[in-house]
């Protein structure tokens, strides 16, 4: 094992993990989770800021219901019931204006 320090100053976890039709709702499936992130990835592009903070898309934080979820760390940041409408609002949060 190797130890090194992070390549980015924040990392900007959203959720898009998808369930079969008929199971728990979904951040990706029952929300608009896949969307936000292309969207809210390409927003931290355009403001020139994607050598210093990464969009990942992550499978299930397990709070489903309150979806679609985002994480910004190391802030300790969690979103819940996030919109498209709320990517400024990130964008803020990471010290974007936009």
């Amino acid at each position: 094992m190797e130890q090194s320090n992070p390549n980015f100053e924040k990392y900007v976890f959203v959720c898009t993990n998808e369930r079969p039709n008929g199971e728990r709702v979904s951040c990706g499936g029952s929300f608009c989770g896949t969307e936000l992130s292309e969207k809210l990835k390409d927003s931290v592009k355009a403001a020139g800021q994607a050598g210093r903070i990464r969009v990942s898309k992550t499978k299930c934080l397990d709070v489903c219901e309150e979806g679609p979820n985002v994480l910004i760390y190391p802030d300790n940041v969690w979103l819940k019931h996030v919109g498209l409408a709320d990517i400024p609002a990130i964008l803020e949060k990471l010290g974007i204006k936009p």
